[in-house]
């Protein structure tokens, strides 16, 4: 596995070093349950707690506004379900964009089942929402709106700060599914003015079975989860401090090196997006290519199926995707390229490339290579056929 070429960041990230070697005393050593009042238990409530101030630092929020989760998917079901639930005295509408992860898709769709009802954002064909949209959508008995901050497919960037001007404008709240975003832009809970915001660990570089929930103060929710009375009594479950340290750590360290970061997996994309039209002139970019994360890029590659490409790709040791990998399993084109105005061909013709700061011109060669090979060879075998 050595020689292998990785370009799905988008999905997963290698934990840094640095993050494990914070993780590993939590481990073995001081191991206590951060509920315990002994000092074994007080050192790892220590570490939870310092942890929290990092990451609200980072965001520009209050510690207390911090709430750990084991994951993005449980921060935006707790986000969609426990507002939902806290606020439907006021209201039961909900607006959500058309591009959503299914963490926010099937969670209002599971509201849509308890009797709330939900409105769809389309987006334009450079995958945005745009504010007249969101206008339009709005209801006096709107309670909640949710647009992600960057597309985990195209790495699209929405006007979050506009639009939840908007929302607010309309006495509804704010939430932004942030996993994609954190890691790769600069992100300010104050600046975009949002009231939830959901972020996962294992997309910049920290450990998997870890996220956590931005609450503005004062927004009211319900608790998601029944049991002990951790996370301010609205989350309940055992701390898992080793990868809440780590979580933090990472976020630290990929705060430090964004702006480097950023330059490194921006020159990646055009060298690769270059290569891809060298070879097949007919390939277009998927989403917008101007707001848009500086590491992502989605094509689609017009009579290639993405995955024959995918899985050719994958036999030569480069790994590549055709959209979320929480999808990964499904057959079905992509929701977010089909809002695009994709066709289910198009969409299912579409590879996505997402690149690390461990990634290399020397590997977007090699990929360009190999890339040529495999369509050629698919080339000649339509021509037989």
């Amino acid at each position: 596995m050595e020689n292998d070429i990785y370009f799905d960041h988008a999905a997963t990230t290698a934990v840094d070093p640095a993050v494990i070697a914070a993780m590993q005393p939590y481990f073995s050593q001081n191991y206590g349950n951060a509920s315990s009042i002994y000092q074994l238990g007080q050192i790892s409530k220590q570490a939870v707690e310092t942890a929290r101030a990092q990451i609200a630092t980072l965001l520009a929020a209050a510690p207390a506004e911090i709430f750990f989760t084991a994951s993005g998917t449980e921060a935006d079901n707790w986000a969609l379900k426990g507002v939902a639930w806290a606020n439907r005295h006021k209201g039961k509408h909900l607006v959500v964009s058309a591009i959503e992860h299914h963490a926010v898709l099937h969670s209002v769709q599971a509201l849509e089942q308890q009797g709330f009802s939900v409105s769809y954002l389309p987006v334009n064909s450079a995958g945005q929402v745009e504010v007249a949209t969101l206008e339009k959508a709005l209801r006096p008995d709107t309670i909640l709106v949710s647009v992600m901050l960057a597309n985990n497919e195209t790495g699209t960037l929405q006007p979050i700060k506009e639009l939840a001007a908007l929302a607010h404008q309309q006495g509804a709240l704010f939430h932004t599914d942030a996993v994609q975003a954190l890691g790769n832009i600069p992100v300010s809970v104050t600046e975009l003015g949002v009231d939830l915001l959901s972020a996962s660990g294992h997309k910049f570089a920290g450990p998997k079975g870890t996220g956590f929930l931005y609450i503005k103060k004062g927004t009211p929710i319900q608790a998601f989860l029944d049991g002990g009375a951790q996370e301010r009594a609205l989350r309940a479950s055992t701390e898992n401090v080793p990868g809440i340290v780590g979580m933090a750590q990472a976020l630290t360290l990929a705060s430090k090196r964004l702006p480097e970061k950023a330059k490194h997996v921006a020159i990646l994309r055009e060298a690769a997006w270059q290569k891809i039209l060298q070879i097949l002139p007919s390939a277009r970019i998927n989403g917008s290519q101007e707001a848009r994360l500086a590491g992502t890029l989605n094509v689609c590659l017009p009579g290639f199926s993405a995955e024959t490409l995918l899985l050719s790709l994958d036999q030569k040791g480069i790994f590549v995707s055709s959209g979320s990998a929480c999808s990964a399993g499904s057959l079905d084109p992509s929701h977010v390229l089909l809002a695009l105005g994709l066709t289910a061909e198009e969409a299912q013709n579409s590879l996505r490339l997402s690149f690390g700061r461990e990634n290399s011109l020397a590997e977007i060669q090699r990929f360009a290579e190999v890339l040529a090979e495999i369509c050629q060879r698919m080339q000649a075998v339509r021509k037989k056929a």
